[in-house]
This record gives structure tokens, sequence and C-alpha cells, in this order.
């Protein structure tokens, strides 16, 4: 019965969104603790799913404009439409572009013998590479000015994310909609939703 009632506000929310042609879709979160995520994390994905403008989830108390924002990079085309609409939405705030990177096959190459320099050297190697590509992707982006920085850490994506978000002080992340295969068009993508339900600040998604 509440799912049935649920459908109906989500038709009559992306009904709204139709008729506007609204190129935002802001959505407060209610509630604390497991259940609020569960909730939250369930609602933008429906949203996302029958939607085509963004969700902003508010999750703070709105005392002033955005001035830092987290903008997590995986070079996927949804990194570019997440700069983008940073961007767009907060033109005037400090821009931190983050990228988490792991290495891969380090675990086998400790097993193979490999030295812990050895590994450090490979390590240092990729973070060069990423540390090029994220340049790049900035500027494919359309950044032009100076107020960003690139940040780039060894690490789960998730976990560094999270933490950079307090360490930066952000007071908004931006994420694309990130899925796997069949169910990219349907589902957020696990990381995305965890960054959605954890994170302690607003959370913009991009959606196209």
């Amino acid at each position: 019965m509440l799912d049935a009632i649920w459908w109906k506000v989500l038709e009559s929310i992306t009904a709204q969104v139709d008729v506007l042609n609204a190129s935002l879709l802001i959505v407060g979160a209610h509630g604390t603790g497991f259940v609020r995520q569960q909730l939250l994390g369930a609602t933008a994905e429906r949203l996302l799913r029958v939607t085509q403008c963004p969700v902003l989830t508010v999750k703070q108390s709105p005392l002033k404009k955005y001035q830092n924002v987290l903008v997590p990079i995986d070079f996927t085309p949804w990194s570019l439409s997440a700069i983008r609409l940073a961007l767009t939405v907060v033109p005037q705030a400090k821009l931190t572009l983050l990228h988490a990177y792991e290495v891969p096959f380090e675990d086998q190459m400790r097993m193979a013998g490999e030295s812990e320099e050895s590994i450090r050297r490979y390590r240092d190697k990729i973070r060069q590479e990423v540390g090029a590509r994220l340049y790049q992707t900035a500027m494919d982006a359309g950044i032009t000015e100076v107020n960003w920085r690139p940040v780039v850490l060894h690490g789960n994506a998730v976990q560094r994310i999270l933490e950079q978000e307090e360490e930066q002080g952000a007071d908004l992340v931006v994420l694309g909609k990130h899925g796997h295969g069949m169910v990219e068009e349907l589902l957020l993508g696990s990381n995305t939703r965890r960054i959605l339900t954890h994170a302690q600040c607003d959370v913009l998604i991009a959606n196209r």
C-alpha cells in the first residue's frame, strides 16, 4: 500500500518535471540513520529512472551559496557530465576534481615477490598517468578558470571521496549516475548510491 502511494507521489513529481520542462529537481533528505539512507537511495534511484533532469539531494540547511564543490572523476562519459553540470549550477564555487585509483594486480605482485619499492614506483607511474588524464578531462569539460584543483589519491574510491568531502569542507558533491551494462539506465551505480547515502553534504547527480 505504502509503495503504491509512494509511486503515485513520484509519478506526480515527474509529471510536473515534464510540464515545467525543469532543468533541476531538488529533493529533501528526511529522517535519520539506516532508514533514511535506504529511502534516500531508493527515492533518488526511482526519480533518476523516470526523469531526464539532474537531481539535487539537500541534506543541510542552506546558509550560503555553495563554495567548495567536490567532483569525483572516473574518466567515464559521466565524468564530463558531472563537471559540466557543476560549472553550470555553481559557476562561482571552487571545484576539486578527485580521482581515486588502485594499482592493478598489486596483491599478485606481492605474492610474486615484488619488492615494496618496485610496487611504489609502479604506483607512482600510474599516479602520474592519472594526473595527466585528470587535467585533460578538465579541459575537455570546458574548465578555463583557475578556481579548481586536481586531487589524485590511492585507495578505495568511496572511502577517499567521503574522506575528501570532510577534509576539503565540501558543501556539495557532484556525481554521475553510474550503472553497469544492461542496467545502466535503470539503476544507480553502487559507488554513486553509497556516496549519496553516506555523504554529509548535499549531493547533485547528473542524469545525462
